[in-house]
């Protein structure tokens, strides 16, 4: 550690988003690294140091290659500035709005070593100096008192180990009324405060002496654990539930809890709805965040509103399908056709089926149909990648949702880390609309109920609106089962594609997807063209042959490069988890040289050269979660990390924002949905029985365009075909939708 005191001389660099900050200051006194008057290079997080301003700061000296030794600051303090030199160069370097040299000059001649104590306590008396009037002595007073109180409030907010960055928001919401909030109810922080989560604010409150058995905890408690439900898929949680989850979380019995979910209500936080349980006669509560009963019942509501039929005659439909077949040299099949008349007749369709049964051919025939009518239309689907297949698949523009409904705004990192919509919002709404008279979205099995809610906002009554989808893909990754909700409501026009094409059958990809989709065993020891199992019997073994197809087997086969074919796994941890198979990928495929820059970050070691995920959606940089992208540049001085994307989109992160990304030689099967890889290459090992599941090898399996490799263990295989439970998830738009129906 070594200490250092001077002047602010220039900030050279800060992001404004989390504060950090490249400074020099002219140093005071001499010190291990420079002598009085030199220039210091400080790195660290100065949110609110201004040029001028007088710093004591200790830190640890790093040696950056390029700009030489700078300190890494660790804990630093502002002094007011003691003598009239000081006093003066303070207030001439910009630090209090409207001083310049000149009058800096004046106002330290006039009050020479009692300039501060005047200006903070008798600030009228500023208007003595020649230039200065009354509002302006006002103004240049409030600044430093507003400086002053900010500092203190920093400095007492650091005791409860709240950040640099988190402080400045606590005291932009409160002002000094944050005293009494930290020490009577911190809890509040996560109700009016993005990025305050309950175990920031648990901390803070322990910190502050809070009784652990605390009304204000056991509420901030059943909130948080209702927003933690909604990570796993949750739209709400059974009462009894909740309550055992509380119980666990706070480390107090349950007992007395349940009169907390009232007041709750009363205050209308949550949603306590009746429902009859599917395994029991008896009736329990279903909780919910009110926004989150809201969005399902007002998603519900508008889906009915959609729901029109017009009085279009059927056979009028089908001769201009039979002219539309004879003008392209189609022939389309009988459910092919229905889908056309009903998509047609009806306000709001659903499309489902497996893979090879000619979904893509049948939304051409339906986009060629109101072509012939003299329809707008518009495409969409949930992420770039499935947006982009697409556009290849129907030769029309397809963007992503979020760009189809006028995605805007800029949100900070925290906010992005609490709610990827927070400081957004869609242009595209009830007020404006989308202008088309046929919205078709594929990808539907990815469309969580934040998104589902977002697009119906924005489509007219009287729109078609058709909706493609397999029903037997793994769910959104936000919550709800918006697909699954609605063709098992009942209530709407769906049609299921189910005939294999010949072209189709001729993939054993396809027939085996099929194959798990109707429980029908598939025999592995077949050879295949494009679905490879290589029986291995260990770890070690399976991760050896998976890199012998990736390096030297694959890439002509399927004609691709290294970097286009996919590995998959269904976990994260264990010997063929993500994590793992990540570092070892990494160092065969692009190991450390010198001059190759690198980085941790997060616990993650990033390389130039790499392949990385972008594992959210990040609306203001235009990247989106399941993007994959090649490391091409790291900037240990501006600490910033660049990714090349595809068709030529560069992002650059800073150091804080890089926990978005993540390695991606290996990626899970949830962050594979709704993208094509021209090979996947899958380790078939055990793991939880309740992860590994039919439709997380199905998803895999029809991820791979040419060809699936399959390395492990047959037996396990079989045991993740055979397992057809899923997730179960707590969500009710398809209650709501039949309420709304009856």
């Amino acid at each position: 550690m070594i200490s250092v005191s001077g002047y602010v001389e220039k900030i050279k660099y800060r992001n404004e988003e989390n504060g950090y900050s490249v400074i020099s200051i002219s140093c005071a006194e001499n010190t291990g690294i420079s002598a009085k008057g030199e220039e210091v290079i400080l790195v660290g997080n100065f949110a609110f140091i201004e040029e001028g301003e007088f710093i004591s700061a200790s830190g640890t000296v790093k040696n950056h290659p390029v700009y030489g030794p700078q300190i890494s600051v660790e804990k630093y303090d502002i002094k007011e500035p003691e003598d009239i030199k000081s006093v003066e160069h303070y207030l001439s370097s910009g630090a209090v709005k409207g001083i310049g040299e000149a009058l800096a000059a004046r106002i330290v001649e006039h009050f020479q070593a009692d300039t501060i104590r005047v200006m903070e306590e008798e600030p009228e008396r500023l208007a003595e100096v020649k230039g200065i009037s009354e509002r302006m002595a006002m103004s240049f007073s409030e600044q430093i008192e507003e400086k002053k109180d900010m500092r203190n409030a920093m400095l007492f907010l650091t005791k409860y180990g709240i950040s640099m960055n988190l402080a400045a928001k606590i005291y932009k919401q409160y002002g000094e009324n944050l005293y009494t909030i930290i020490k009577e109810n911190p809890y509040q922080l996560a109700d009016d405060i993005t990025g305050v989560g309950f175990k920031i604010a648990d901390e803070i409150a322990r910190r502050a002496g809070i009784e652990a058995n605390s009304e204000y905890r056991i509420k901030c408690g059943f909130l948080y654990n209702l927003m933690q439900a909604s990570g796993q898929g949750h739209m709400f949680l059974p009462e009894q539930q909740l309550l055992s989850r509380n119980s666990e979380l706070l480390g107090i019995p349950s007992d007395g809890m349940r009169e907390y979910l009232s007041d709750l209500q009363m205050d209308r936080k949550i949603i306590l709805k009746k429902d009859p349980s599917e395994e029991s006669a008896e009736e329990e509560s279903h909780v919910y965040l009110s926004r989150f009963y809201y969005t399902e019942l007002n998603t519900a509501s508008m889906l009915h509103d959609l729901d029109i039929r017009s009085d279009e005659k059927p056979e009028r439909i089908l001769s201009v399908v039979s002219k539309m077949e004879q003008e392209n040299g189609m022939q389309f099949d009988e459910l092919q056709k229905k889908a056309v008349v009903e998509a047609a007749r009806c306000g709001l369709l659903i499309l489902t089926g497996g893979p090879g049964t000619g979904k893509t051919t049948t939304i051409n025939a339906i986009i060629r149909y109101f072509e012939h009518e003299e329809m707008q239309i518009l495409l969409a689907a949930p992420t770039g990648r499935a947006a982009k297949r697409m556009t290849e698949a129907t030769g029309h523009e397809a963007r992503t949702i979020h760009r189809l409904l006028e995605i805007s705004g800029s949100p900070d990192r925290e906010e992005r880390n609490t709610n990827e919509f927070a400081g957004m919002y869609f242009a595209r709404n009830e007020q404006m609309p989308l202008d088309a008279d046929c919205v078709i979205i594929d990808e539907m099995s990815m469309v969580d109920i934040h998104l589902m809610y977002a697009l119906l906002k924005a489509v007219s009554v009287g729109t078609h609106l058709i909706l493609v989808g397999d029903v037997n893909q793994l769910p959104s990754v936000g919550p709800g089962n918006v697909l699954r909700d609605m063709i098992d409501s009942g209530c709407f026009n769906v049609v299921r594609l189910n005939q294999i094409y010949r072209q189709a059958a001729e993939s054993d990809i396809i027939v085996n997807a099929h194959k798990m989709i109707r429980r029908e065993r598939i025999d592995l020891s077949r050879r295949s063209r494009d679905f490879l199992f290589i029986r291995q019997d260990s770890p070690e073994d399976i991760l050896k042959i998976m890199l012998k197809l990736l390096r030297e087997k694959l890439p002509a086969y399927v004609h691709a490069s290294v970097q286009e074919i996919q590995i998959m796994t269904p976990m994260r941890k264990g010997p063929l988890g993500v994590e793992r198979l990540n570092g070892v990928l990494q160092n065969e495929l692009n190991p450390h040289e010198p001059g190759k820059d690198e980085k941790e970050l997060n616990g993650i070691l990033f390389r130039t050269g790499d392949k990385v995920m972008q594992i959210r959606n990040d609306y203001h940089r235009g990247v989106y979660n399941g993007d994959i992208g090649i490391i091409k540049d790291i900037n240990a001085f501006a600490e910033t990390l660049t990714v090349d994307y595809d068709e030529g989109n560069t992002v650059e992160y800073s150091f804080t924002d890089a926990e978005e990304l993540d390695l991606a030689y290996a990626i899970t099967i949830h962050k594979s949905q709704g993208s094509e890889y021209p090979a996947v290459i899958l380790p078939v090992w055990q793991g939880p029985r309740m992860l590994l599941t039919r439709n997380l090898i199905y998803t895999a399996v029809t991820r791979a365009k040419s060809l699936v490799a399959l390395v492990g263990v047959p037996e396990y295989f079989y045991e993740m075909a055979d397992n057809i439970q899923e997730l179960r998830r707590n969500t009710g738009l398809k209650e709501r939708i039949r309420e709304i129906y009856s």
